[in-house]
């Protein structure tokens, strides 16, 4: 079995509460200060009868710079099946409500998405196959343990928008140019599949042929474009104040 080691407080936090990994052993630093959800993980380890041991400092260092005095050994990140998330969808009160990342490729942008779809109640996210970032430690950080809740599955965008459109779901890709459409000109209060692009090249021309619409957020500063992960977390807080 392939495992990995998660670390930060507010990452192990949610991957024992999640109960989707299964965990193997818990590293504290010595004389680390009970503060903030570390009490908490100590009682979800003794519930759990998980392995507790004391490491230096330096030992954690080795595993990640942002580990706060506690890391986790864990199994590997549980990829759902298509299928599993529509599945997961229809067993919601509210019509269905997916992400779709197209290529994105640095972990922290995938991270900040993840936290956000979470935040906003997506019912799953869909990332490629391959080029694109994974669920990696690092993202699992990065998103604050919040993709540990998520139902993530990797598939052929291109098919997986076809499926979806079987069940009723408008397809939106985020595209900055001219002739894309703003939040106020598309229906967003359905069933509705988000998709973000690269953060250099954007959607893919098969992937946007896919789409039913494109969605451009209005600018109006200096800047003319946004982060991927800015604008894919905009765009996912407009649809959830659609579907109130």
């Amino acid at each position: 079995m392939a495992k990995e080691w998660i670390a930060g407080r507010n990452p192990v936090y949610e991957a024992l509460r999640a109960h989707r990994r299964q965990p193997f052993q818990l590293l504290v630093a010595r004389n680390v200060r009970p503060e903030g959800h570390l009490p908490e993980i100590l009682k979800l380890a003794q519930a759990r009868r998980l392995p507790v041991r004391e490491a230096s400092r330096e030992q954690l260092d080795q595993m990640s710079t942002h580990h706060q005095g506690v890391a986790l050994e864990v199994s590997a990140y549980p990829y759902a099946a298509l299928e599993d998330l529509i599945a997961f969808s229809r067993q919601q009160a509210e019509a269905p409500f997916f992400l779709l990342l197209d290529l994105i490729q640095d972990p922290q942008n995938l991270g900040s998405l993840l936290r956000t779809a979470d935040i906003m109640g997506v019912h799953g996210v869909i990332i490629p196959l391959a080029q694109s970032a994974q669920i990696t430690p690092s993202v699992v950080h990065a998103s604050s343990g919040a993709v540990e809740h998520l139902l993530v599955a990797q598939y052929n965008l291109a098919q997986a928008i076809d499926r979806l459109k079987t069940l009723d779901v408008w397809v939106y890709g985020l595209d900055e140019s001219p002739t894309s459409r703003t939040p106020e000109q598309l229906r967003m209060s359905g069933g509705l599949a988000l998709v973000v692009g690269n953060e250099g090249t954007g959607l893919r021309d098969l992937v946007r042929k896919k789409c039913d619409d494109l969605l451009r957020l209005p600018m109006y500063g200096h800047i003319e474009s946004l982060n991927a992960a800015v604008a894919g977390s905009i765009a996912l807080y407009l649809a959830r104040q659609a579907r109130q």
